[in-house]
């Protein structure tokens, strides 16, 4: 088992918890949600310790970091974080790898601070909030129509949600549509590997009810100065491939993997391949 250690870091008006886990070169990770902690990428990522140190963050008033004033709560604010974050730390070159609703903040990150990270990671993520719409064509055509109803059901819930228990079950509920296979035996070993996580209803009921505080970073990939590798799963049926494509293609320094056998959990799905992709990105270009 590796070893890991928290702690909570002052980055000026609220601290984040964080944990470290290896030691080397250093990973920012961005757990997705918004609304999740650390928890959320598990130990699926622990095989990149022996080279990197993993830094798992609870983002702003989520897990186990400060609570703070919602006006706070934005996209911009998040990326904000991960720069001081990595000031507060002392950290000289680093990597920032987000998923899901991290990914947003990482990619948002390396356009609003193009220097400061050294590069990004963008994992099941996009750089428009138009390419969502398409998640609701595929949750038309999802089945089996048990399922799709449940996801629908726990989407519509995001919006009134009140406690920890109700974040964990519609969370369950919504697991299906993230794998390929929605009835991926995966899916209850995620949830197990993951379990222990501090979600945090409030932040999930801000951004369910402000259409996820949206991405709109298309017309300034341009400008950012570093590496980004994108990596997108085929069957994604939330982050479609199309608008990572289109994400690569619009950045002037990047490369794209798509996973053929994974939807949304790319991490999990094909975790081999995940960790081999993220470290040899990485060796080339720290």
């Amino acid at each position: 088992m590796i070893s890991s250690t928290s702690r909570s870091i002052d980055i000026g008006d609220t601290h984040l918890h964080i944990v470290e886990r290896g030691s080397g070169y250093p990973i920012i990770l961005l757990h997705g949600g918004p609304g999740l902690d650390h928890h959320a990428f598990g130990d699926y990522l622990d095989g990149l310790t022996d080279q990197f140190q993993l830094i798992l963050v609870d983002q702003r008033a989520q897990g186990l970091s400060n609570k703070c004033p919602s006006s706070t709560w934005t996209l911009n604010q998040m990326a904000a974080d991960v720069k001081s974050l990595a000031y507060a730390l002392g950290l000289g070159r680093y990597a920032v790898l987000g998923h899901s609703y991290g990914a947003f903040v990482a990619l948002q990150n390396a356009v609003n601070y193009p220097s400061a990270a050294a590069q990004t990671i963008v994992s099941s993520g996009l750089a428009s909030a138009r390419y969502l719409e398409k998640v609701w064509e595929n949750l038309d055509k999802f089945e089996p129509l048990e399922l799709r109803e449940q996801v629908k059901n726990s989407w519509e819930r995001e919006k009134t949600v009140q406690t920890r228990l109700e974040v964990n079950l519609l969370l369950h509920d919504q697991l299906p549509m993230q794998f390929r296979d929605p009835l991926d035996p995966r899916i209850p070993e995620f949830e197990k590997r993951t379990i222990g996580g501090v979600n945090s209803p409030d932040v999930l009921r801000h951004f369910a009810n402000a259409d996820f505080g949206g991405i709109h970073v298309e017309d300034r990939l341009q400008g950012v100065t570093h590496p980004v590798l994108v990596l997108a799963g085929r069957h994604d049926r939330t982050c479609v491939v199309e608008g990572a494509e289109a994400l690569a293609k619009g950045l002037p320094d990047s490369e794209f993997i798509v996973f053929e056998e994974s939807a949304h959990m790319t991490f999990v799905e094909e975790n081999e391949k995940y960790v081999r992709v993220v470290r040899d990105f990485l060796n080339r270009y720290r």
